[in-house]
């Protein structure tokens, strides 16, 4: 099991990261992905079977990887990391050596804890930056999607352009390696 700590000052707990189990995780997964708050997924009217089979897609797939997100040992976020040359952006944008694509997703809950989303999203590119072959992270969310442009923002990405993927309108957005620690306030 990879490891994922917060960031100290957060004082929201430790997160941690293991394989997402297509088909052990996928009733908790389909009740995250089909919560009215995961619209962006796009898998509000999905039944169990179609995240079993998305994520056994997923798992089958070289150049897309699930990951189950833990906050103190309990399910609390679904991570995905993907290759931008095979995965989601395959000819929508030039990529370069030691791109890594992100989704990620909080889990829905009816006791919020401020500042959360934004220690997952912390957490997740920490891990994503714990490689080093990671020179930059890649994500596409729809144009729409307020809430995730200014947490993407928060965390060091920079918006390039919008473009036209087969299922939404969506915002291209970098962030490198020293975007994230700036944005964290670590200096190099």
């Amino acid at each position: 099991m990879s490891s994922m700590n917060s960031t100290n000052s957060t004082g929201i707990g430790t997160f941690t990261v293991r394989p997402l189990d297509p088909l052990h995780d996928a009733p908790l997964l389909h009740r995250w992905v089909t919560h009215p708050k995961a619209a962006f997924w796009m898998m509000q009217d999905a039944k169990l079977q179609d995240v079993e089979r998305e994520y056994l897609r997923i798992a089958a797939h070289p150049h897309h990887h699930a990951f189950l997100g833990l906050h103190d040992g309990e399910p609390a976020f679904l991570m995905e990391k993907y290759d931008p040359r095979y995965v989601e952006l395959t000819g929508l944008y030039d990529p370069e050596p030691g791109d890594v694509g992100m989704h990620f997703l909080v889990a829905p809950t009816d006791r919020p804890v401020h500042g959360f989303t934004r220690a997952v999203i912390t957490a997740v590119m920490e891990e994503l930056f714990a490689d080093p072959d990671t020179q930059r992270v890649v994500v596409e969310p729809d144009v729409s999607n307020k809430a995730v442009h200014a947490l993407n923002e928060a965390v060091g990405f920079v918006p390039e352009r919008e473009i036209d993927k087969p299922e939404k309108r969506a915002l291209l957005s970098f962030c490198t390696r020293a975007q994230f620690d700036t944005a964290r306030g670590v200096t190099v």
